[in-house]
C-alpha cells in the first residue's frame, strides 16, 4: 500500500461511528458546522442558509442531532454543540479530521450504508418462486 492510500485510510473507530451514528452527508455537515462553532446558537433558518437546505430539512437535521445526543437545545428550535460525552466529542473530532482529508471516502461510507438499507428494503418485497 502506498503512502497516499495509508493517509486516506479511515480508522476503524471512525468507520464504526459513521456507520452507526451518521445517517446522511447533510447530517454530518450540520454536525461538523455546529462542532466548529461551539459558542454559537443555531436555528433552522441559520442552518438552512449555511448548508443551502430548506428550513424544513434544517429543522429536521437539528432535531435528529438533538435526539442523537450531539447537540443541546436552549429553547424550542435553538440548538448548540453539546455531545453527551467526552468520548463522543472525541469521535466527532476524529471524524472531522478524517473527513477533511478523505471527504469522498467518508461520503462513500455513508452512501454505501444507505444503499445497503435500500437494497434490504427492496429485497423484502421480492416475490419468491415458492410463494
Amino acid at each position: 500500500m502506498n503512502q497516499a492510500m495509508k493517509s486516506d485510510a479511515i480508522p476503524d473507530a471512525v468507520q464504526r461511528f459513521v456507520l452507526t451514528s451518521i445517517p446522511s452527508v447533510p447530517f454530518l455537515e450540520a454536525l461538523l458546522l455546529l462542532q466548529g462553532t461551539p459558542a454559537l446558537r443555531w436555528d433552522a433558518a441559520g442552518l438552512a442558509r449555511r448548508l443551502y437546505l430548506s428550513e424544513r430539512a434544517s429543522a429536521t437535521l437539528l432535531e435528529e442531532l438533538h435526539a442523537a445526543g450531539f447537540v443541546g437545545c436552549d429553547a424550542p428550535g435553538v440548538y448548540y454543540y453539546a455531545p453527551r460525552s467526552g468520548d463522543i466529542r472525541e469521535l466527532i473530532e476524529n471524524v472531522k479530521v478524517v473527513y477533511a482529508k478523505n471527504l469522498v471516502g467518508i461520503s462513500n461510507l455513508i452512501h454505501a450504508k444507505t444503499n445497503r438499507k435500500a437494497l434490504q428494503f427492496a429485497d423484502a418485497f421480492k416475490l419468491r418462486k415458492d410463494s
